[in-house]
């Protein structure tokens, strides 16, 4: 299962309270958008391809190319005391780069019947 967070308040649910350590977290480089969150400590290249692409479609830069998207393991990602909402620091991560396709993003919304929104 995949959840997306697709606002400050998603994204402090998804991350801080829905996600398992076991989890993997996904987010773009340094640019704001959507937590993305794999619930499954096995998953194939498949479903974290599909999440990335959602990351990198839910954030600021949709309309580029070779998105950098981050993901590591909920377990190293932290939220800093009086932090605001959605507001996280991370280590660990590994980059992948991702071009957003909105046809690939339908596809799955459209499987998914946005069950995997938070």
């Amino acid at each position: 299962m995949i959840y997306v967070g697709k606002n400050n308040a998603q994204n402090d649910y998804v991350t801080n309270r829905l996600a398992r350590p076991s989890d993997t977290w996904l987010h773009t480089k340094d640019i704001p958008g959507s937590h993305v969150v794999i619930r499954s400590a096995n998953f194939g290249e498949e479903t974290l391809y599909a999440a990335a692409q959602l990351a990198a479609y839910y954030s600021q830069a949709r309309g580029s190319s070779q998105v950098p998207v981050d993901y590591t393991l909920i377990k190293h990602v932290h939220k800093p005391n009086g932090a605001k909402p959605g507001f996280v620091i991370y280590d660990h991560q590994k980059t992948l780069y991702i071009t957003p396709d909105e046809a690939y993003i339908a596809q799955l919304e459209r499987c998914s019947g946005e069950s995997s929104s938070g």
